[in-house]
Order: structure tokens, then sequence, then C-alpha cells
């Protein structure tokens, strides 16, 4: 749970129409990576810093906004390493947490390295990580053990930024560090006995809270009083989350509900009396947050769940006249806020959809004047794109969930052939109605995709996620095979011509489903998945740590017997359709071990399969070629089975 951070060109972006059935788009559409993301406007509105990426090769690109033709500077990372988290810490000064991209269908995680550099990319220094040899401070500082992450900023830039780091040698500790990004000097302002905390610190660089998931994977909150971190009781925490420090320094805002449930956004004292609701959940938790200028405060909410919709705090506010304007000027679409200069007069902001994979422009607060700045993925065609429809239904034992329904676009929306399509994860993860490469791919073919925000998935409160744990092969797959029957029974879906295809766990859903849904599916398959749970145990990149082999246990648990009841190779012969299964040969959060068991398990029952994989790749393709690959032996699997799309 992690901080969270009117005169108008319409022409620029205009709101999408329906789009009639086309002819297919080029699968290398589906397939490219966005060039340009994660912008960051500079203190004082003249530069841009964005990650720019191309195949397995990164950097941090700035710009000067007045010319975004070419780049002011450019910092090229190693191969398949990547900016991660970008932070202006001054007018000329950035701030970069190195990550590491494992796979296409896995989140890059953060290495535990810091960097700084200057816009004009001189003077860089190595703040923070376990290479000792570089940075200016190289001989004077033993090596980091440890991760470190950018935890906070001041509200006016100064050249320091607040760093959290986690030791290497126990997971049990976490230390809060004021770091001078141009010295690489460190003053030590808190620590804790207790391992993978966050840290929720005012301007006035006072710690207030400290929380995370500790070492055995639970979530625990610490109130710093009288210099001494006090645990909150477990009956206390329910869903909460601190967010940032109020203006007047004596109040925080908060995400929060009692008893576990979708948490609302909350105005409270810092000891936590006199809490009042800014913005309630409903369905689901609130999650992105809009904020003014300085002093930063919320003048709008968005459900994680649904289509997005802001709901106003103060609906008076000069930048929520501004936000309802701008929403208006982009009618289907959301628009955030992303960052403005210090101040307050240039604001970053983006515009996203189900259909526009996002367009970022910048804004004058004075003269409302527009420019756009780029597009995600300007090869991308919203009009052409399908519609994606957040929907509820029961499931079998009566709990309501949330579906997304991406529809093929200009056709019929009833007897449609379908594509299940599971997430990964699966705990904390959620289908968002934002632009999603695979629905709209499978769509363009005309297949109708259903995607289910299962029990264990995130967004709906701590309750909702830890209703998943220790039934990924049981609760898990009902709610997905429910929600099957649910497509069905509405008439959007053909029952005759269903398959199911996921990544990652949604590849091991793929098997589970058809083992544990006889008949419902015509074909099944499994990219980059888990088919034996004992093996995590074994091989692979998450029983690495500590944190890593609590959460195994506390989400698939360690009886064998139950583990084999629920793996997908040990249930091979009862699979009745046929299967394709793709992997990267060099995987490491599910190592391509697992792929071969599941092929020697179906040789061993004589079940039909074909097979796909790919040396160099991780988690998910990332080289293009290979994702065209991939679709295409998708597409050809699927039609072989339940024909063309509609």
């Amino acid at each position: 749970m992690n901080r969270f951070r009117t005169v108008l060109c319409a022409a620029m972006l205009l709101a999408p129409a329906i789009a009639a059935a086309a002819d297919l788009l080029p699968v290398e559409d589906f397939a490219r990576h966005p060039q340009l993301s994660m912008p960051r406007l500079s203190p004082d509105g003249k530069y841009l810093a964005v990650r720019w990426d191309e195949g397995s090769q990164h950097a941090l690109v700035v710009y000067r906004v007045e010319d975004m033709s070419k780049p002011a500077s450019m910092l090229r990372m190693p191969k398949y390493e990547l900016p991660l988290d970008i932070n202006w810490v001054g007018p000329t000064r950035l701030v970069v947490a190195k990550g590491k991209e494992f796979g296409s269908i896995d989140r890059p995680a953060y290495t535990g390295e810091i960097l700084a550099s200057d816009i004009d990319g001189k003077n860089q220094d190595y703040l923070y990580g376990y290479d000792s040899m570089y940075g200016k401070r190289a001989q004077t500082r033993g090596r980091d053990r440890g991760w470190g992450f950018v935890d906070g900023l001041p509200d006016r830039a100064n050249g320091h930024f607040y760093m959290a780091v986690t030791s290497w040698s126990s997971e049990s500790s976490s230390s809060l560090y004021d770091v001078d990004a141009s010295a690489n000097t460190r003053h030590l302002v808190a620590d804790i006995g207790v391992g993978n905390m966050s840290f929720l610190v005012g301007d006035d660089g006072r710690p207030r809270y400290a929380y995370g998931r500790n070492e055995n994977f639970d979530y625990v909150v610490y109130h710093r009083e009288n210099d001494h971190w006090q645990q909150l009781p477990a009956g206390q925490v329910g869903s909460f989350a601190p967010v940032e420090v109020a203006p007047d320094q004596q109040h925080i805002y908060a995400l929060y509900d009692r008893g576990g449930g979708p948490a609302s956004l909350v105005l409270q004292d810092e000891s936590g009396a006199n809490r009042k609701v800014l913005a309630a959940a409903g369905f689901g938790s609130v999650g992105t947050i809009e904020w003014t200028p300085l002093p930063r405060q919320p003048f709008a909410a968005v459900s994680e769940t649904g289509m997005p919709q802001a709901s106003y705090i103060d609906p008076n506010l000069p930048a929520a006249k501004l936000h309802r304007a701008l929403s208006l000027k982009f009618p289907g679409q959301y628009v955030h806020f992303i960052n403005y200069s210090e101040d307050g007069g240039q604001l970053l902001f983006s515009v996203k959809s189900d259909r526009n994979p996002g367009t970022y422009l910048l804004i004058d607060t004075h003269t409302y004047k527009v420019r756009k700045l780029f597009d995600a993925a300007p090869w991308i065609d919203p009009a052409k794109m399908a519609e994606r429809r957040p929907m509820h239904f029961k499931a079998s034992d009566g709990t309501e969930l949330e579906a997304i329904l991406t529809l093929p676009p200009g056709r019929s929306e009833t007897g449609l052939p379908m594509v299940l399509l599971p997430h990964g994860g699966p705990i904390g993860i959620s289908d968002e109605w934002s632009y999603d490469d695979d629905a709209q791919f499978l769509a363009n073919r005309g297949y109708l995709v259903l995607q289910v925000n299962y029990r264990g998935s995130g967004g709906r409160g701590e309750d909702f996620q830890e209703a998943g744990y220790l039934k990924w092969g049981t609760r898990i797959q009902q709610d997905l095979i429910d929600g099957v029957h649910w497509a069905v029974g509405q008439h959007y879906a053909d029952p005759a011509r269903i398959c199911v295809y996921g990544g990652s766990f949604g590849g091991y859903s793929a098997m589970m489903t058809a083992i544990r849904a006889p008949g419902l599916f015509k074909c099944a398959v499994g990219y980059a998945g888990v088919y034996d749970l004992k093996m995590m145990y074994a091989k692979g990149d998450v029983r690495e740590s500590k944190t890593g082999r609590s959460y195994l246990t506390m989400v698939i648990g360690k009886d064998d017997a139950d583990l084999d009841a629920n793996s997908p190779d040990k249930l091979a012969y009862k699979i009745d359709v046929p299967v394709l299964l793709i992997h990267g040969e060099d995987d490491q959060r599910a190592p391509f071990a697992q792929a071969k068991a599941m092929r020697a398990a179906l040789d061993a029952a004589h079940k039909p399969y074909e097979w796909m994989s790919k040396p160099g790749e991780g988690h998910g393709f990332y080289d293009e070629k290979n994702r065209v690959d991939f679709y295409d032996t998708l597409q050809a699997f699927l039609e072989k089975h339940i024909g063309k799309g509609a």
C-alpha cells in the first residue's frame, strides 16, 4: 500500500467514437512497447523528465518543455535496467531509483539502488547501492547492504529527499535518512526494528508513521510517539494506510476502513482521533487521489473499481473547477493531475481511457493554454479500439464480484466467442477499466473478453484480498468459472465457443479452470504460468527472501498433499481440452522448470498440447518480435478450437 502520490484546444484529443467492424489491425500495434512514460515536471516548470524505452534498453530523458522535438539529455541504463522512480529534488537535479525488467507481464522490481544526475547528464552520483565502485563517496563509504527507496520529498525542492532502507542481512529493520542529493551525504532520521517499512514524514522533517508488510507478510502500522514507535493493535489497523501530512502539520490524510473493507479517504488527527471522511469508499476502495498545488490538499478521489469518476471533496477549490472543466473537454476519458510547478503556474496532466493508452499535456493555470506533449502509444487509434465495460455479478456463494467485458467493436453483443482472461498476481492485483493490450488484441480479432476480479484481487480492502489466501486452486477458480456462467447466462457468450488464456497466475488459472469445470472450455492457454505449487518453495525468485517465503506460506500453505491437490501438473489427467503452453526460458518468477513439468505431465497423461518457448525471455516476452510471434500463435490456436472471432 504505497503513498499516492477555460481555453482549450478540443482538437488535441477527440473523444473516441464507437468503432465499426473493420479490418484487423496489425499485430505489431499490440506488441509494441510505449517509448515514453512516467513524465515528471521540474519544480520551475521548464523541464520534463521521462522514462525512455526501446526494447531492452532504457534511459532517463530530459526535455525542455518549450521544445519536445529532441531531448536535452539522456542518461542510459544498462540492459534490462530502467528508471523506476523519477524525482526532482531541484530545478536542475534529479534522483532516480533503479529497477530491473524481468518480463513483459511482471512489474519491474526495484534493485535498491538510487542515482542522481543534473539535467545535462553531468555530476552523476551513486547515492545508495551495493556497487561500491561508483559515486563521489566510493572511496570513503563501504558497500550498502540493503534496499534503498525514495520515500518522500520536502514540499519545496531543496536538494534533499527521504530514503527508506531495509537491511539485506535480517530483513528485520528499516531506517529513514534525509539525503543531500548533491553532496551525497545522509542523516539518519529514524529507524525501527521491522523490515520493509515505508515512512510518513511531514514537511517539518518529523516522521509520523511506519507501515507495510513485515518479514512475516503481516500488514503492520507503527505510530511514532515521543521518539518511540508504538504498534497499532490489529483491531485498530483495519484497512489503514497513511497518505500525507496535512499542510497544518497536525493532521494526516489516510485511507481507512475499520473493519478491513474498502477504504475511504479520511482526515484525522495524527493520533487517529477526530477522523473525518473526505471521500467515502463504495464497492471499491478509494484509489487515485487528485491534489491541489502547494500547499497540497486533496480535492478529488476515485474508486479503484469500475469506470473512474472523480468525487470532488470541495468542488469550489480552483483545482477542482479546473479538473471539472478539463474533464468536460475529454468525455469518456479520465483526467489525472500528475504534478505542478512549485508556483502552481504549470500543471502536467494525463488523459486516459479504456481505448486510449494515455496522452500527456501541459496547461498554464493562468492563461489556460494547453499544450499536448506526447502520446504514450501514438500508433493506437482510440476510435478503432474496443469498449471495456465494468459490470457486477453474483458468485455461486452470493458474493458480489466485478467483471470487465471487452466487446468486439461493431459486433452484436450476444452469442460471441469468448476468451476468459484471468489476471496474474493473484494477491492484491486487479484488472482495471484502462487500456489493456491483451484484451484489445483479442477484441480486435472478434472475441469477447471476460476478466474477473476474483477474491484475492486488490481494490476492495484487506478482507477481500485475504479471502483469496489458501484458495488459489479452489474459491478463486470458482469465481472465474462463475463469471463464465454469468456471461453465458446474460447471452454475451456462445457457450460452445469459450477458451481460457492467462499469464503468470493467469496461466495457472487457465489450467485449473479447465480442470475444475470439465466441458466448459474448448481450449486453454498458459503463458509464463505456475503449474507446480510445491516447486515455488524450491525454484524461482519469490522464495529468495524471508518475506517471499512468508508470502508463500500465507497464500498457498505448506501442506504437500494440499499443494499437490491444487497443482495442474498433478492433475493433468483431468484436462479434457487442447492446451497451449508458452514460456520464457530465462523466467525467474515462474521458472522454465514449471512449464517443463506441465509438459511432462501432459505427455504422461497422453493429452494434446502445443508448445512455444523463447530463449533470453523472462516472465513474459519482452522482445517485440517474440511478442508478435506469441500473438500470432495465440490467434491461430483460438481459431483452431473456437473458430474465428465474430
